[in-house]
C-alpha cells in the first residue's frame, strides 16, 4: 500500500474509531421505508460470538422488487426512493468494509472477510412490506430470525432458516427484560413484542429491544445492575397505553429511541393503518425516548384494486404538538408536553445514520 492510501486509511480508521470508542448504538435506514440496520455494541467484558465488538440486527428486511398481500390485482407496492443497497450482500460488504477500516494501518495484512456480519434479524409483521421473501431468502441460513407468530409461521415455510423464533410478549405481568433474552440471544440483550388487548390483529404492535452494555460476563450481574436501555420499534404505531407498563419496568428500562411514523395512513375512512403523529407524540409523552425516529412513511408507487381508497395525512411533530396545545389550553413549563419539546425527533433518508448518545 502506498503512502497516500495509507494515510487515507489512517483518516478513515480515526473517523470510524471514534464513533466507534463512544460505544453507543448506531442506527441506520437502509431504504426510504421501514428496514433498518441497528448496531448494538457488545459489553466489554463479555467475548461475543463472532469476535466483533457490535451485534448486527437486521429489522424488517425489503430492499428491491415489489411487495404484494393478497395477491398483486389487490395491492402491490414498489419503492419510490431507491434503497441506500439493493441487496443483502451489500449490506455485508458495508459491515465488512467498516471492520476492514477498523484494523489499525499497521496489521492491514491481518485484514479477514466475514460473510456474516448480520447477527440477528428482526421481522415485525408478516405483511410483506415487513416480512419480504425475496429479501429474506438472501441472508444466510444459520443467521436467526425472530418474527411475530404469523410472520414465524411464514418464514418457516421456506425452509431456509435453522432457526425461527416467535417473540414472546412483554407485559405488565412479566415485565422482566432478562426473560426475553432467550436462545441463541447473548445474556445481556433480549426482543419481546408489546401488543393491546383492544388490537386484535396486532398491527399496532411493538418490538421490544433491551440491551445492557455494561453486562458482567457471566450472566446475571450480582451487584443488582441490571437496568437496559431499550429502542421501541413500531411501524405501524402502538397506542400510548399499549406503553403504559414500560416506566414501572423491573429491573428498571431507559427508553433510548422510539421508532414512530408521522403520516396518518388509512383505507378510506374504515381501516386505521399507521397512527401517525399524534398518536406518536403521545406514545413519546409515555415511554420518554430520548429519540423519535420517523419510520415507514415512504410514499411508495401502489398498484391493485386497493390504492384508490388509501388515505395519507403528511404531518409533522410540531403539528401534533400545536394540536395537543389547542386542544389542552395553556401549556405549563413543567407538563408533559412541554418536555416533549425537547425530544430529538429524526427523518433519516434512505442510507442514512444516526448515533443514539
Amino acid at each position: 500500500m502506498d503512502e497516500s492510501a495509507l494515510q487515507l486509511h489512517r483518516e478513515l480508521y480515526n473517523s470510524i474509531q471514534g464513533v466507534f470508542d463512544t460505544r453507543r448504538p448506531i442506527l441506520t435506514h437502509l431504504n426510504a421505508d421501514t428496514t433498518w440496520l441497528l448496531q448494538i455494541p457488545c459489553p466489554r467484558n463479555v467475548v461475543s460470538r463472532t469476535g466483533r465488538s457490535r451485534f448486527n440486527i437486521l429489522l424488517d428486511p425489503w430492499l428491491r422488487g415489489p411487495q404484494s398481500d393478497v395477491a398483486s390485482w389487490f395491492s402491490e407496492q414498489w419503492h419510490a426512493t431507491e434503497s441506500g443497497v439493493q441487496t443483502v450482500s451489500e449490506v455485508q460488504d458495508r459491515l465488512n468494509d467498516i471492520d476492514g477500516h477498523l484494523i489499525k494501518p499497521h496489521k492491514l495484512n491481518t485484514k479477514r472477510h466475514s460473510p456474516n456480519q448480520i447477527d440477528l434479524v428482526i421481522c415485525s409483521h408478516e405483511f410483506t412490506d415487513h416480512c419480504h421473501k425475496e429479501t429474506l431468502l438472501e441472508v444466510g441460513r444459520s443467521i436467526p430470525v425472530f418474527a411475530s407468530p404469523k410472520a414465524a409461521d411464514l418464514i418457516r415455510s421456506w425452509n431456509h432458516f435453522l432457526v425461527v423464533r416467535n417473540i414472546p410478549s412483554f407485559s405488565q405481568k412479566d415485565s422482566d427484560w432478562r426473560n426475553t433474552s432467550t436462545e441463541p440471544l447473548p445474556h445481556w440483550l433480549g426482543v419481546s413484542r408489546l401488543v393491546t388487548d383492544t388490537d386484535a390483529l396486532h398491527l399496532h404492535s411493538a418490538i421490544l429491544i433491551t440491551f445492557n452494555i455494561d453486562a458482567n460476563a457471566g450472566g446475571r450481574d450480582v451487584t443488582g445492575n441490571e437496568a437496559a436501555e431499550a429502542i421501541i420499534y413500531t411501524p405501524h404505531g402502538i397506542s400510548a397505553n399499549g406503553l403504559r407498563h414500560l416506566p414501572s419496568a423491573q429491573p428498571p428500562l431507559n427508553v433510548l429511541a422510539l421508532l414512530h411514523g408521522l403520516h396518518d395512513i388509512s383505507i378510506s375512512i374504515t381501516k386505521q393503518l399507521n397512527l401517525g403523529a399524534y398518536n406518536g407524540l403521545r406514545a413519546q409523552r409515555m415511554c420518554n425516548a430520548k429519540y423519535w425516529v420517523g419510520t415507514h412513511d415512504e410514499v411508495k408507487r401502489a398498484g391493485g384494486i386497493i390504492a384508490p381508497f388509501l388515505r395519507r395525512k403528511v404531518l409533522t411533530v410540531e403539528q401534533a404538538i400545536e394540536k395537543e396545545r389547542v386542544e389542552n389550553g395553556k401549556i405549563p413549563d413543567d407538563s408533559q408536553l412541554a418536555a416533549v419539546r425537547g425530544v430529538q425527533f429524526a427523518e433519516l433518508r434512505s442510507g442514512e445514520s444516526l448515533l443514539l448518545a
